[in-house]
């Protein structure tokens, strides 16, 4: 119990953060035509604010299961190489059962919490991630129901508030390393001209591709130095 309060109590900031910023994912998803029920669903079975965000343009735009299914493996499978990260960490307590369910829970700031943890334990992960499951779930359910009640502009104001926190993640390192400026620039700009130029491209491939071909141009522009790597 003593691991698990201690958990608990290192997940709420992370609940306080994720329930302002599902607010404007409830927002979103409803003013896509999704219902707030199915909005919640969404929430509580996924737990990816970027993943979300493209599911539900792609589900708003009868997208495809293969479309769905490349999008969210881009941007969610850097949630496995944490769980790699984080294994390295836990105690024997952890049966795979617990592995398969706990990793549900690992997200950028879960994994930055854990992180600073020498070893886990199964009931530390388990305090650490309920609180947060909690917030985001709340959040969009909050932000659901005041997207379908609030006036259309007004609900349009609010949901700006899911894309600010993602300049919110790219701002401070794009201003610290040059490489990462260029590389987020670049997929902009081709986000930009799969918008308006190459518009038979639907929107969850465009996402895909703008992320390969800049991430391809980094690699070619930035390489890694092997002692970086080291």
């Amino acid at each position: 119990m003593k691991e698990f309060l201690k958990g608990l109590s290192h997940g709420v900031p992370i609940a306080l953060g994720y329930l302002s910023v599902s607010f404007g994912f409830g927002i979103v998803a409803v003013g896509l035509g999704i219902s707030v029920l199915d909005a919640v669903l969404i929430s509580v079975s996924n737990l990816t604010s970027a993943g979300q965000a493209a599911g539900v343009e792609i589900i708003a735009a009868a997208g495809g299961l293969v479309e769905m299914l490349l999008t969210q493996l881009v941007i969610n499978i850097r949630y496995a190489l944490m769980g790699f990260s984080l294994s390295q960490r836990l105690d024997d307590s952890f049966t795979t059962p617990k592995r398969l369910l706990l990793s549900f829970g690992i997200t950028d700031e879960v994994f930055a919490v854990a992180s600073a943890q020498r070893v886990l334990s199964a009931r530390y992960m388990a305090g650490l991630i309920t609180l947060p499951i909690i917030g985001w779930s709340l959040g969009t359910l909050l932000g659901a129901t005041a997207g379908s009640l609030l006036p259309e502009d007004i609900a349009s104001a609010m949901g700006i508030v899911l894309y600010g926190m993602f300049l919110a993640i790219i701002v401070p390192p794009a201003r610290k390393e040059k490489s990462v400026l260029a590389v987020v620039l670049i997929a902009a700009a081709c986000s930009v001209i799969f918008k308006y130029l190459f518009t038979f491209v639907s929107g969850g491939f465009a996402i895909i591709l703008s992320a390969i071909i800049a991430a391809v141009i980094g690699a070619a522009l930035f390489p890694v130095k092997e002692e970086d790597e080291q």
